[in-house]
């Protein structure tokens, strides 16, 4: 992503160390390109000489700069060769045959004077799909798959004094990518989210770098914990000790663990050209037991506490080798009750919170400290998984970050859903073994997944399994299918109306029923207008087009219902007058449906919910689907609906009962809590009838109902002496099912999947049925409504009914009819209704405008608030567009900028006057550049979107790395919903 925007300035710090966490070994000199090494590259079919290509001084003036690490594509994109592929549908317009094909790379460097010791080493961290590795025309070795490293003793083959000839012959991962290619970058051949990338991301896809030792080395050290309770931890320190010498060696290992400052050391004996496997207890060292360890919690449960542990290896006097390895003492443990999986740790039961990442950006150009910020996103937005689907992030820094932010880690392996084995199975099993060894000391890592959506054909998926008993001892689930087993299943992946999230069961594709822990949920999410015009042409702006598509909003991303979500924007906001107008209108429509998934779940704790990922959390590839940030970083209305749901400590209303809770996703109780819910007209008026205050408790992992706001939830009874029409009938006309008489009734026949309908007379307003059910009830039914008695749409199901009286609501459907369509029976009879009810939908609670506010508030025992929330509502629930007439607000502004550290830091108080004409509504907060207007991206922000009574102010806290800035001057801009936007 090194030329999108100032985040090239500000967050790609390739750090000169190379390796920035686990790994981390002394001496290491970096080969990358961000460190000046200067790559070349050129398909092997252009490389006519390629005997030559070996000699120091060789003439590369026709081939092109390559950026190491990255990819082919992505080399000639930074070359300027190709245009911006981000930009337009540029990237569909690519010859993809100049790329799908083998390359060659190569660069010279000299041996750093500061390599005194006798071992010098190439390593190479990884390379995409395949590559032959040379130096000075001797073949090193071949790498096999993108996890696999190359560590290579160079001792004899490099020129200390001259300089050396590194090429890499770089061959194209296979196809179907999916899963015959496999291991490899799954989605680079396409998927509806991002397009196929020219060349499929080959490349030096990670980083290369030298490194000196002695004979004697440390290899895949491996630091485990257990916690027999919370207040001490025995740790044990493995590791393989390689002797590269011809003749056998005595030698020293040393560790020293901080914070702690514990220290051990053993001696070993290793055989000449041999290695010995090493394992240290508090059986060897008592001081491997560790009283009040400072343990590692996930955002929103503790500190994400690390320790380190620096190791090494001496022969005589000389330390030939050191090793730094960051761990965090931690204990995962899982549970499968009533079907769902459920996650504990340290003891502590977690609700997961979290998002999917289809990759870190789609021409794998996200490198070092972005990572760093890409994850405190997630942080922000009180999230603490983040599922690595497909396995397609797979750089270091992205553990690292996890592990410092407290983000948790789903991680998968490279399969997807196909009945079919990788080509090379070895190799695909070699890799999954590097990738265990390589990351298996990140505490974040809290699941291992291997098949998204499938189960991996044998015999992966017993292969698998022992491999992560065997490399990381169990110490992780092992999922074999990512939306099955003991999960609720994956998607959908559109916009719903926020009631959809809280009625039993938000459907999913696989998996079992009911909330549960769903893998994917996720919604269209379009992006602001500024960041539209970074990618669209302006030709293409207005109205909706093809080029909209190449941008995934349209048929290339159908699962995203961008249909339904446009008709959300109208429906809801009315008639967009223009691009602007429709990107701000979007954001409240993204801000609503991604808040209530969140919430809906929350709600739902108390029955069988255990935690949501989001598809996605963030964004490839410059789109209008599946993101919270976008790939400039812009927030979203997805985001900050998103941070304020998954609040730890939270407060939120149910639009489905008007049920007000209180969740609890910490490890601590909080007693003496004060609930309050006020609500307001569209003129800031409070109505006073609905206001309500309660205290309550809100113990550890609790979703826990304060009180019901009392709005109107069951209308009028459209149903009663309405003509019926039955399947079957056991005892008289089925109109007894309406006719006011509680005595009669309606009786099927003995079968599973009778019927009856109430016809309406007209086309009506519908959002809910009342069922009373005799002994003889359907334990599965659906509730459908239809225009025409022959085409039928389900608007509810259920497989748990129950004898008695049952209310159903639904979003409001215009329907003329409406049926109990039976599924199963509960009992050896028929279908035996009392009453069939029908309710009419968009009828006005009494005193409320067309469109109110909900504003709820969690005080502490102190008065000190903790948590807010503020809802908009309907009185025809889907219509807002009486926002449309609110009058435009003159909004205070005061803000300072202080100067940091590197960073700016904005301190601003935004207030409506109580001089105002009205509530200023989704008031969105930017940092802007002064003299241009620009954005100043990226940056974290405390709040946004959030909406203002009269005389009401609210702080925001921003920050951002001069850098974004540059020499220009801050501006703050705060703009309401009010100050409607000119059409273009």
């Amino acid at each position: 992503m090194f030329k999108r925007f100032s985040l090239s300035r500000f967050l790609i710090v390739i750090l000169t160390g190379v390796c920035s966490g686990v790994y981390a070994q002394s001496n290491e000199v970096s080969l990358n390109s961000s460190s000046g090494q200067q790559w070349k590259v050129k398909p092997q079919a252009d490389v006519t000489d390629a005997s030559q290509i070996k000699d120091a001084g060789y003439n590369t003036s026709g081939w092109v700069t390559a950026v190491v690490p990255g990819t082919t594509f992505a080399s000639y994109v930074a070359a300027a060769l190709e245009k911006d592929p981000n930009f337009g549908d540029n990237i569909y317009k690519v010859d993809k045959a100049k790329y799908d094909r083998s390359f060659w790379y190569r660069t010279e460097f000299g041996i750093p004077a500061s390599y005194t010791k006798k071992t010098i080493w190439l390593n190479f961290r990884g390379v995409n799909r395949k590559a032959d590795i040379y130096l000075n025309g001797t073949l090193l070795g071949t790498l096999d798959g993108f996890m696999q490293r190359g560590h290579f003793d160079i001792s004899a083959l490099a020129s200390r004094n001259g300089k050396n000839v590194l090429t890499a012959l770089v061959y194209i991962p296979k196809q179907p990518l999916a899963n015959v290619g496999s291991p490899n970058y799954v989605s680079s051949a396409g998927w509806d989210w991002m397009p196929y990338v020219p060349g499929l991301n080959s490349g030096i896809t990670d980083n290369v770098f030298l490194s000196n030792t002695g004979d004697v080395t440390i290899k895949d050290p491996w630091i485990r914990a257990e916690l027999p309770t919370n207040a001490r931890a025995d740790l044990s320190v493995a590791l393989e000790v390689k002797n590269n010498a011809a003749s056998s060696q005595a030698a020293i290992i040393k560790g020293v663990i901080t914070p702690g400052n514990i220290e051990f050391q053993k001696k070993v004996y290793v055989d000449a050209n041999g290695s010995t496997d090493v394992k240290l207890t508090k059986r060897d060292f008592e001081q491997l037991m560790i009283n009040s360890p400072k343990l590692w919690w996930p955002n929103g449960y503790g500190e994400p506490n690390l320790y380190n542990c620096k190791l090494s290896v001496s022969v005589g006097d000389e330390v030939s080798d050191v090793r730094n390895i960051k761990f965090g003492i931690k204990r995962y443990s899982y549970d499968t009750i009533g079907h769902v999986l459920h996650l504990a740790i340290n003891g502590t039961k977690v609700f997961i919170k979290g998002g999917d990442w289809g990759m870190s950006e789609y021409l794998l150009r996200c490198r070092g400290a972005e990572y760093d910020y890409k994850v405190k996103l997630h942080k922000e937005m009180n999230f603490n998984m983040i599922r690595n689907w497909i396995g397609s992030t797979t750089d270091e820094e992205f553990y690292d970050a996890c592990d410092k932010y407290g983000i948790m880690v789903w991680d998968d392996f490279w399969l997807n859903a196909n009945p079919n084995l990788p080509a090379d199975l070895t190799a695909f099993n070699a890799n999954a073994i590097e990738k265990i060894k390589r990351f298996r000391n990140h505490p974040a890592i809290a699941v291992w997944c291997a098949d998204n959506e499938g189960w991996p054909e044998q015999p992966l998926s017993a292969w698998l399994k022992e491999d992560l008993a065997t490399f990381d001892g169990g110490d992780r689930w092992y999922q074999p299918n990512s939306h099955a087993e003991n999960l609720t299943g994956s998607g959908p992946w559109d916009a719903k109306d926020p009631r959809y999230y809280f009625t039993a069961y938000p459907t999913g594709l696989g998996g079992n029923k009911g909330w549960g822990l769903r893998s994917e949920l996720g919604t269209a999410v379009f992006v602001n207008f500024e960041s539209f015009k970074k990618f669209m042409p302006k030709e293409n702006w207005w109205p909706r087009n093809e080029m909209w598509d190449q941008h995934f909003f349209g048929p290339r991303a159908f699962n995203a219902g961008p249909d339904s979500y446009q008709a959300s924007i109208t429906n809801g906001y009315g008639e967009p007058k223009g691009i602007e107008d429709f990107c701000r209108k979007a954001q409240f429509v993204s801000l609503e449906s991604n808040k209530a998934m969140f919430e809906g779940w929350q709600d739902a704790m108390g029955e069988d919910a255990s935690g949501l990922m989001t598809w996605m959390s963030q964004s490839a590839y410059p789109s209008m689907v599946w993101q919270t940030y976008d790939y400039y970083y812009d927030l979203t209305g997805a985001y900050w609906g998103v941070k304020k749901a998954c609040e730890p400590l939270h407060i939120q209303w149910n639009p489905l009962t008007n049920a007000i809770k209180v969740i609890n996703t910490t490890r601590k109780d909080v007693d003496g809590l004060t609930a309050s819910a006020d609500v307001y007209n569209l003129d800031g008026t409070l109505v006073k009838q609905y206001s309500i205050s309660k205290t309550i408790d809100a113990p550890a992992n609790s979703s826990g109902a304060a009180f019901d706001l009392k709005f109107n939830q069951y209308k009028a009874d459209l149903a009663k002496n309405k003509k019926v029409v039955s399947s079957s009938s056991t005892n008289g006309d089925a109109s007894a099912v309406n006719d006011g008489n509680p005595g009669t009734r309606w009786a099927s026949r003995y079968n599973d999947g009778e019927w009856v309908y109430i016809d309406l007379g007209k086309e009506e307003v519908v959002n809910g049925v009342g069922l009373s059910w005799e002994d003889a009830y359907a334990k599965s039914f659906k509730i459908q409504v239809s225009n025409d008695a022959n085409h039928w749409y389900d608007v509810y199901s259920t497989t748990e009914g129950r004898q008695g009286e049952q209310k159903i609501t639904f979003p409001e459907v215009n329907a003329r009819y409406v049926k109990m369509q039976g599924v199963e029976r509960a009992t050896y009879w028929g279908y035996s209704l009392y009453n069939f009810e029908v309710y009419e939908g968009d009828v006005a609670s009494e005193g409320l405008s067309a469109v109110h506010f909900i504003k709820l508030k969690l005080s502490d025992n102190t008065g000190k608030i903790v948590s807010d929330n503020f809802y908009w509502r309907g009185n025809k629930r889907k219509d807002y567009t009486a926002l449309n007439n609110l009058p435009k607000v003159d909004l205070k502004v005061d803000y300072k900028t202080v100067k940091a550290d590197g960073k700016y830091y904005i301190t601003a108080q935004v207030t409506n006057p109580s001089s105002s004409k009205a509530v200023a509504f989704g008031v969105r907060v930017q940092a802007v550049k002064a003299s241009t207007g620009e954005q100043i991206l990226p940056g974290i922000m405390s709040d946004n979107y959030f909406t203002l009574l009269k005389g009401e102010s609210k702080t925001v806290k921003i920050e951002f790395d001069e850098a974004a800035l540059g020499k220009d001057a801050v501006k703050l801009e705060a703009e309401a919903y009010n100050n409607t936007v000119a059409g273009r």
